[in-house]
């Protein structure tokens, strides 16, 4: 964990719940077109299936009505920011988990149909400030959103990675919340001022020890576009792969980000 905490950046909590909605919703528009056989494609999630992705895209967000029946925690303890250092913490679990559902649900529009219908509902009558207890620390629900905004976007990749042919649309406010949690945890994994992450159009973050520039262009800047940044944030993407393929531009002696790299996984 990050020794440094910064002040936390705030998202609009009514573009946070439409956006993850609206994500949502394009994930089960292409889930309902997959027949059997695409289902049982491998992914680039060890050996999980699309069946087993599918599952655990639901279960990313059945993690809001499980979280809101549980007491409140007395205090919030964890930022958004902080958030991606700790989902590896429960791999095993999740694996498990998921492998569960995606047996329990052989339907997996009907699954993902029920998901939605029990998100809702907790969205309609809790309010975003209810503290709520996650595997993370304890955060309130419009917040613990912003991090469910970011699961989705990254699996919605992994899903499009697993079946060829397949496009599934980003909503652009989730792809901006996810690019931004992601860009503000590298800036707590290394404090500084002396290199400039830009991703653009959603997120400038400054990092690394060092000089810290003024004015002008910074001596060290790192620049790519949202996917990337999120593919190499999670382990999808090698820093040298992305650098190989002009994938990323980094130039000056404090732009090689290889070994911050990945934040999540």
């Amino acid at each position: 964990m990050p020794p440094a905490r910064k002040r936390a950046r705030s998202y609009d909590p009514a573009r946070t719940r439409a956006a993850v909605l609206a994500q949502f919703g394009h994930v089960r528009e292409a889930v309902r077109g997959l027949d059997a056989e695409r289902l049982a494609l491998p992914t680039r999630l060890g050996e999980w299936t699309v069946r087993e992705l599918v599952a655990h895209l639901g279960m990313a967000l059945t993690a809001v009505p499980r979280a809101v029946a549980e007491p409140a925690p007395s205090r919030q303890d964890v930022t958004v920011a902080e958030w991606p250092f700790a989902t590896s913490a429960r791999s095993g679990d999740i694996d498990a988990v998921t492998r569960r559902l995606a047996a329990e649900h052989p339907e997996p529009d009907a699954y993902l149909a029920g998901v939605e219908e029990s998100l809702r509902a907790v969205l309609t009558e809790h309010p975003g400030g209810r503290l709520l207890a996650t595997d993370a620390g304890a955060l309130p629900l419009d917040d613990y959103l912003v991090t469910r905004a970011v699961e989705l976007v990254v699996h919605t990749d992994d899903l499009t990675a697993a079946v060829a042919g397949l496009d599934v649309p980003y909503d652009r406010q989730a792809l901006a919340a996810a690019t931004r949690v992601l860009a503000d945890a590298l800036a707590l994994k290394a404090p500084g001022g002396s290199t400039e992450v830009r991703v653009p159009p959603y997120a400038v973050v400054q990092c690394v020890e060092g000089p810290r520039h003024t004015r002008g262009t910074p001596p060290n800047v790192v620049e790519t576009d949202p996917l990337t940044w999120i593919r190499l944030a999670t382990g999808r993407l090698t820093w040298r792969d992305a650098l190989a393929a002009a994938k990323v531009s980094a130039s000056g002696e404090r732009a090689d980000l290889g070994d911050l790299l990945p934040l999540m996984s």
